[in-house]
């Protein structure tokens, strides 16, 4: 299993599992809105109707009968820099939108209104039935809501929205323990050596995994070495506490773990791979156990300020969570 666009690597800011809404649309009929922002990949339900006709996993509107198009708002739950756009327009054939854009705001204490002044992400794009489309997008401008427009009418399975969350790192303290690998925080997975049943990304979700399949979990390894995955962290820091969960894993966890980490300069995240060979060891070999959390402080190696980490598993298995918590590092200070 490899991510097919590189944005992937970044949160799904449209997630509903962040508190992610559709707070207005023209019309849902056939399908309420906030399907398409759920984080399961859309589902066929083979002669299942409602009162309004067959049921689909994902927003449609009626046939439109005038002159217009529709639109769903959506509160983020988390406000961020958006990289990259995924619609997808799963079993929706005969009743797919044309085309499709999306707008956005940033409204910090409101929901936008008839007054907000909204900011082109992606023009119109052509949509194709049953097919994702992925668009990326290069923008450093946080947005706090979005607007999707589809022309005229029809039906989307799932919109993803891939970015950073926005944070004001200058307002952080450098006295409070932050989890700085995760997704919320800016955190992103890079590489890794395998995700045949579960993808990185997933180590760094807020909250608990909810299953097996909201984790990370490699193929059965039949040759010599161990899996791994490479982070790069929201913002460089020092390292104080590690937290590894297995939730959910019990006849395939890894039988150990190590972290390496380094202070990566420059580079881009093709060549973070390479570099990781020589990195400095932050956690030495830990042994893990099955559907449990894993806290390591003591036996944490000092190694200074880090921005990317190195997890590694031995030989083969599965991870939920990881957790690094740390105060960040200003460069500024020394």
């Amino acid at each position: 299993m490899t991510n097919s666009h590189s944005f992937e690597k970044f949160i799904n800011l449209a997630d509903a599992r962040l508190g992610s809404k559709v707070i207005s649309v023209t019309d849902d009929w056939f399908a309420a809105a906030d399907r398409m922002l759920a984080p399961q990949a859309a589902i066929w339900k083979e002669g299942v109707f409602d009162d309004n006709g067959k049921w689909m996993d994902g927003w449609e509107s009626r046939r439109k009968r005038f002159e217009g198009y529709d639109h769903a708002i959506i509160r983020l739950g988390v406000a961020g820099v958006i990289k990259g756009v995924e619609i997808d327009t799963a079993f929706f054939t005969g009743n797919f939108p044309p085309s499709a854009s999306l707008e956005g705001c940033f409204c910090q204490t409101a929901d936008p209104d008839k007054n907000t002044q909204w900011m082109e992400i992606l023009p119109a794009v052509e949509l194709q039935g049953n097919s994702q489309h992925w668009h990326s997008i290069d923008s450093d401008q946080p947005f706090s809501h979005l607007r999707f427009n589809i022309f005229p009418d029809g039906g989307i399975a799932r919109l993803r929205v891939y970015g950073i969350p926005h944070h004001d790192w200058s307002k952080q303290s450098t006295d409070q323990l932050l989890d700085l690998a995760s997704s919320l925080n800016g955190g992103r997975a890079l590489a890794c050596s395998d995700e045949h049943f579960g993808q990185m990304r997933n180590i760094l979700n807020p909250g608990r995994g909810v299953n097996m399949g909201d984790g990370w979990e490699t193929a059965r390894r039949r040759t010599p070495g161990y899996d791994w995955v490479i982070v790069a962290l929201g913002h460089a820091g020092n390292i104080a506490e590690i937290l590894i969960d297995t939730l959910h894993f019990k006849g395939n966890y890894p039988d150990s773990c190590s972290i390496q980490g380094a202070y990566v300069k420059g580079g881009t995240d093709q060549q973070i791979a390479t570099q990781s060979l020589f990195w400095q060891e932050l956690l030495p070999s830990q042994k893990l156990a099955m559907h449990s959390e894993h806290t390591f402080t003591e036996q944490l190696n000092d190694i200074g300020p880090i921005t990317h980490v190195k997890l590694n598993i031995f030989p083969d298995g599965g991870v939920s969570r990881m957790r690094l918590f740390g105060k960040i590092h200003n460069k500024n200070k020394g």
